[in-house]
């Protein structure tokens, strides 16, 4: 393997000029040949589309030619527009769905009609330990049965004919602020789940059970534990030598909350494995270490839970750099061999490939620019780090990427025609700094990074600069090269998950209210639809009767949507973000079927309290903001529209009212936590006057 890396003075950005290697080949569950008969019945009854998760679909039927002719076929109201990230699945004619709050809904795959809806009742007030928004991903199918994981940490099997629920158990400590937004992966009769709360103080892991009864099989904790409590198996053994000081305390982190593929030939389930808890690693372990396993890729015995092998996208990791972001198995020609690979864009920025039967490290290079270390050493696999990144002891760092990572949740796709990944990329700067008044709270937010340094400027030139900075593309890698074929610019770095046909089409939403084909060979886009409402979820196909389907869940939401979008909003994202947007959205050629007309959305906004508080108060106020609420109701204070906008809330209007809903917790039945004991009286005033401040004053971009 030859290649050559050159990069800007300073380490700030790095670019791939050439590599000597074979074109991609060979991996392809589907059979893909243009005799395959078509008028089968073709499923989409795995999370990732089979166990590999890459995302791609035999089906041919549409194409660059006739996708001029693809319309709506049908649609159904998923009553919420809030955060909408599911996979649909298809078994049997049926198509299955989740939206907010993990409501299940089985329907027609053909014609819409619904079969049946499942409301677990989760608790609302577990919103409290959501770092991201009330979001899902989806459902397992196996063996007859629905299975779906719930925000408050229970794993329920349902009849998939019926949607009578057959077994419910509880997979957390729920005393804890365990949450679950992945969706299970099923291998073996055996139902995989991990969790999050990483940023909130706990120990992550993920478990086994059967499918049958519910019963667990196995756990692997991803970070060891108290050494007081003993070590379990070897493999936290090792782990527990890379960290210092008393880490337990503050959790440790490395939860396993979205991302697994599986390897029937080798027997090998891979699990990516989440941040630091809290991300600054000053903290929770001064003397440094790798701090394993976070931030890796785990290689695991589906049977037994037992370790074989793992690989550290970053080591001793700061940054909120996951390892947890969608991974893809595929067989590549690499230097004239060979090679059995897994592949993965994690947050760091490096797109890796991996030889999946033993974790060596065969390629790395950056996808997008970063300037937190230099390269990777193929020799050692690790990262060469600048150390202005490390900034438990140093001055603030503007870095790439920041915590949104270059690629998050969203899933790619891989077509084994092109030999490309599609990757919904991001470019986020972010100001890593210390937070010199750290304190643990347990059970609340807790990343040892002073957030009040991330707040976008007011003033308009600084303002403009930094939003020309955040960038959004959808890349197409060649990953046996380490380079992108083409890319297509998004007007917002917050875009939907990808799939990849056959038919020569690559399909994602937006931000921009757009489900978009592009070509899969050049990027050329041939076909939009809009949808009135921003897309995060990523598209799937299917087919019945001969006929082939495109099929996504709309609905714009999650962390980014929540704190800047309504500072940055999009235009016509920002008319669709309003309640009653989201839904199940299928295609095919011929469709005629048209979205409900948009209503007026415009909201009279009432006259906010006078602002009468000095300036300390109302400082103190924004920092208060800043680190308690921002996450869900916006950067100054300007909401999204996923959440009430508190500049408008009639709640403003006194201290005392302010108190019902942020300290009495009156709302949290839908969704709004309660700040007892983490916030005072004088805090909420504070609070309360630096909103009535933002109110009156607001931004010119608003």
């Amino acid at each position: 393997m030859k290649i050559t890396v050159t990069r800007r003075l300073g380490g700030a950005i790095i670019f791939i000029l050439s590599s000597l290697l074979l074109p991609a080949c060979s991996y392809n569950p589907f059979p893909t040949n243009a005799t395959q008969p078509q008028e089968k019945s073709v499923e989409w009854n795995k999370h990732g589309g089979d166990d590999g998760e890459q995302r791609f679909s035999p089906l041919q039927k549409i194409t660059p030619d006739n996708i001029a002719n693809l319309g709506l076929s049908w649609s159904f109201d998923l009553g919420v527009s809030r955060g909408i990230e599911s996979t649909p699945i298809v078994v049997d004619g049926t198509i299955y769905v989740t939206a907010t709050w993990n409501i299940v809904s089985a329907l027609d795959a053909k014609t819409g009609a619904l079969r049946w809806q499942f409301d677990p009742q989760v608790d609302r007030s577990k919103a409290a330990d959501l770092c991201c928004d009330a979001v899902n991903r989806g459902v397992a199918f196996s063996d007859g049965k629905i299975i779906t994981g719930t925000i408050d940490g229970r794993l329920i099997a349902l009849d998939a004919k019926s949607g009578i629920k057959l077994w419910d158990v509880v997979t957390v400590d729920q005393s804890q602020p365990y949450t679950i937004t992945g969706a299970p992966r099923i291998v073996k009769g055996k139902v995989f789940i991990g969790n999050g709360g990483a940023e909130y103080g706990v120990r992550g892991y993920m478990s086994a059970y059967d499918i049958n009864n519910g019963n667990m099989l196995w756990r692997f904790y991803t970070v060891p534990g108290n050494p007081a409590d003993g070590i379990t198996n070897p493999a936290m053994a090792r782990a527990a030598t890379t960290w210092t000081g008393e880490w337990w305390k503050f959790g440790g982190g490395g939860t396993a909350w979205d991302s697994m593929a599986y390897d029937a030939e080798l027997d090998l389930l891979y699990i990516g494995v989440g941040n630091g808890s809290p991300w600054n690693q000053s903290i929770r372990s001064p003397g440094g270490g790798d701090n394993l396993y976070l931030s890796s890729i785990v290689a695991l015995r589906p049977d037994t839970g037992e370790y074989v092998w793992h690989y550290q996208t970053t080591p001793g990791e700061s940054w909120d750099y996951t390892a947890t972001q969608h991974m893809i198995l595929a067989d590549l020609e690499i230097g004239g061999k060979d090679r059995k690979v897994i592949m993965q864009a994690p947050k760091n920025g490096f797109f890796y490939v991996i030889d999946r039967a033993t974790g060596e490290l065969l390629s790395a290079e950056n996808y997008v620019p970063v300037n937190w270390a230099s390269h990777i050493d193929l020799k050692t696999g690790r990262p060469v780090e600048v150390p202005e990144a490390r900034y438990g002891s140093q001055s603030p760092h503007t870095q790439m990427p920041g915590p949104f990572g270059g690629h998050n949740w969203h899933p790619m796709a891989y077509s084994p025609n092109t030999g490309l990944v599609y990757i919904p990329a991001i470019e986020t700067p972010f100001v890593y700094a210390k937070d010199k008044d750290f304190s643990y709270k347990e059970g609340r937010w807790n990343t040892g990074a002073d957030m009040t340094k991330t707040s976008l400027p007011t003033n308009e030139a600084d303002f403009k600069a930094i939003k020309e900075m955040l960038k959004g593309r959808l890349i197409a890698w060649d990953p046996v090269k380490q380079k992108r074929a083409w890319q297509v610019e998004h007007s917002s770095p917050w875009n939907g998950g990808v799939l990849a046909t056959a038919g020569g089409l690559v399909f994602q939403g937006n931000a921009s209210a757009k489900l978009v084909a592009y070509r899969a060979d050049d990027g050329t886009p041939v076909w939009d639809f809009f949808a009135q409402t921003g897309i995060v979820a990523p598209p799937i196909s299917y087919q019945i009767d001969g006929e082939q389907y495109i099929a996504v869940a709309s609905g714009w939401g999650g962390t980014f949507a929540l704190l800047y979008g309504g500072v940055l909003p999009e235009k016509q994202a920002t008319a669709g973000i309003k309640r009653g947007l989201g839904r199940l959205m299928v295609f095919k050629l011929g469709g005629q079927a048209k979205l409900p007309a948009l209503s007026d959305l415009v909201e009279r906004k009432p006259t906010p309290p006078a602002s009468t508080a000095d300036k300390a108060t109302v400082a103190n106020g924004n920092r208060l903001y800043d680190i308690n609420c921002a996450v869900c109701h916006g950067d100054h204070a300007i909401s999204s529209g996923l959440v009430p906008d508190l500049r408008w809330t009639p709640f403003l209007a006194s201290d005392d009212a302010l108190r019902l809903v942020a300290h009495d917790g009156i709302s949290s039945t839908k969704g709004m936590p309660s700040f007892h004991g983490v916030l005072t009286e004088q805090d909420l005033h504070a609070i309360r006057a630096y909103i009535i401040s933002s109110a009156h004053k607001g931004l010119k971009n608003e």
